[in-house]
């Protein structure tokens, strides 16, 4: 039989035509990868049942956001009284701070190292509020917030360009160093949120955190991959516009829009 090219040309092809990073081990090496996190979700699905899942996905303030409000031992109203949010079962009544009373959906939770940046930097840190720091029991006692958390309260340095509106503000836009500090333990710790039929607020040691909602912009510059991997987590869900819209404004985005476009 007839070989058409010597092997020595082949070979020579062979390294022409592969792809750049196969010849330099180091740059491919350093190239950094995509970090991942487990997600633990609790749904209720539309039959009444509740279905515990867990997922790995992108470490993304996408997918984060949707899961590190609130740690361990937060209580929640709900009309049985307070529980703590790792307690909650999809299909309890939770007690809004609009007086009305919503069904628990979804609960979602995924462990962070607070002390570690995340991806790109980002900080993870946790958010203390020491008691009476927004007024008299307001908390009664501290209060431990994820990154992910949101105030229905508009602070000093903003409320010139909230025209007197309320806003759904970041914790850590109320640092202080005194009445609110940043804490970052070193270990794991558990960080929750929870998601209503229809987007609010709950009372949490007398001030105002939001539920959970993934926001206007949400859907903006996403891959088809990442939407359908997204929505996989979220059994009342198929598109942003599921999620309704904005029970209040939110500081740190363009809210004049209230609503979600599929």
């Amino acid at each position: 039989m007839t070989i058409p090219t010597s092997l020595s040309r082949a070979a020579q092809r062979a390294v022409q035509t592969v792809s750049p990073d196969l010849n330099d081990p180091a740059a491919l090496r350093a190239r950094p990868k995509q970090q991942l996190r487990r997600y633990e979700v609790s749904a209720l699905l539309p039959n009444g049942e509740v279905t515990d899942t867990r997922h790995i996905a992108p470490a993304l303030p996408l997918f984060e956001d949707a899961f590190c409000a609130f740690s361990r031992g937060t209580l929640i109203d709900t009309d049985m009284g307070p529980v703590a949010v790792e307690d909650l079962l999809p299909g309890d009544r939770i007690i809004t701070a609009e007086d009305r009373e919503q069904t628990l959906l979804w609960k979602g939770s995924c462990m962070i190292v607070p002390g570690r940046p995340g991806p790109q930097g980002r900080n993870m840190r946790l958010t203390r509020i020491t008691a009476d720091a927004f007024g008299m029991q307001r908390p009664p006692a501290f209060v431990v917030a994820g990154h992910a958390a949101r105030l229905l309260y508009t602070p000093a340095h903003m409320r010139g360009a909230a025209k007197g509106a309320q806003m759904l503000t970041p914790v850590q836009e109320f640092v202080d160093g005194l009445n609110v500090i940043e804490t970052a333990p070193p270990a794991a710790v558990e960080l929750f949120h929870i998601c209503l039929r229809h987007h609010s607020t709950i009372r949490i040691g007398g001030l105002d955190f939001e539920t959970y909602h993934p926001g206007p912009n949400a859907g903006r510059a996403l891959s088809h991959q990442m939407k359908s991997l997204y929505f996989s987590m979220f059994a009342h869900a198929e598109h942003f516009g599921d999620f309704g819209p904005l029970a209040h404004p939110r500081a740190d985005e363009d809210y004049s829009s209230t609503s979600l476009s599929a």
